[in-house]
């Protein structure tokens, strides 16, 4: 049989999926319509993905996972997750928005902000809304349009920030009712993966080695690795860096604190090692970074 190629989607490609607003910095928000060009083969998203079925039906699969989306259903697709698939009904209409990593992190106020959405999502990529959390994404998700297309606002970007900040907070209550039911059994792996970022949050800014994580799990850090690659198809050192330099971005951004203090305080053996760690990861150093603020 032949492998199907897999072609990376760039948020920039991904502004013609509909009636679309664009900030260059990172974001796009789209009125999706049946007959809307999507990639006609296995797309790799380079981006965050939310999108909100108003009417109509599609099917399609995330990492090979059938998903069916119906009317009052939040999508979820967190980034290099693969879609595949996709065949949507006549009068099929969405809500979406979308947000590059980036720009994401750039308007987030801590780590544990990035790992309930992505740790959720991983779980629950699908989820059907009450109708007043319907509502609640349409108002947020109409109101950063309209403010996205004020392009003569001194402080627009700013603003779209605040608002998706708030967006975010306001839907946590979705996670919040989601877990609270409890109906999903979790797997073996699904325990030790929530028992990995559970460990990761509280401990990240000293402990960055796996085998550290797999100590105190008990099990083997190539067990670890298996585990946590099935749950999120991502590696537990992308999880430990991507914590890491989230809370370097934040400090950088909120605080006076130099780079001597951000070095000990993120337990760095030295200031050229943690500059390096940063840039490698980024593309730029801790000062160029917050000269670019």
């Amino acid at each position: 049989m032949e492998m199907k190629a897999t072609k990376d989607v760039s948020l920039e490609m991904a502004r013609v999926w509909g009636e679309a607003e664009y900030l260059p910095e990172g974001l796009i928000l789209s009125n999706h319509y049946a007959g809307t060009p999507l990639p006609p083969s296995a797309s790799r998203l380079n981006f965050i993905l939310m999108s909100l079925c108003t009417r109509g039906e599609a099917h399609y699969t995330v990492d090979t996972r059938q998903q069916n989306i119906k009317p009052g259903d939040l999508l979820f697709v967190s980034e290099n997750h693969i879609v595949d698939n996709y065949i949507e009904s006549s009068d099929y209409a969405s809500l979406c928005i979308m947000v590059s990593t980036t720009f994401y992190h750039d308007f987030v106020q801590n780590v544990k902000n990035v790992s309930s959405l992505l740790l959720f999502t991983t779980k629950n990529p699908v989820v059907s809304l009450l109708p007043a959390e319907v509502q609640t994404f349409s108002n947020y998700f109409q109101t950063i349009r309209e403010k996205i297309a004020r392009t003569g606002h001194p402080y627009r970007v700013d603003l779209v920030k605040a608002l998706l900040l708030s967006m975010f907070y306001d839907m946590s209550g979705v996670i919040y009712r989601v877990e609270q039911k409890g109906q999903r059994l979790q797997s073996r792996a699904d325990l030790f993966f929530s028992r990995f970022i559970q460990l990761l949050e509280q401990n990240f800014r000293k402990e960055r080695r796996v085998s550290w994580y797999a100590d105190q799990l008990h099990i083997t850090p190539k067990y670890l690795s298996e585990i946590v690659r099935q749950v999120s198809l991502r590696t537990p050192t992308d999880w430990i860096d991507d914590y890491v330099v989230l809370e370097i971005r934040v400090m950088l951004k909120n605080s006076t604190k130099n780079i001597r203090e951000i070095t000990e305080e993120l337990n760095f053996p030295n200031q050229s090692f943690f500059g390096k760690y940063f840039k490698d990861r980024v593309g730029m150093s801790p000062t160029e970074f917050r000269k670019s603020l």
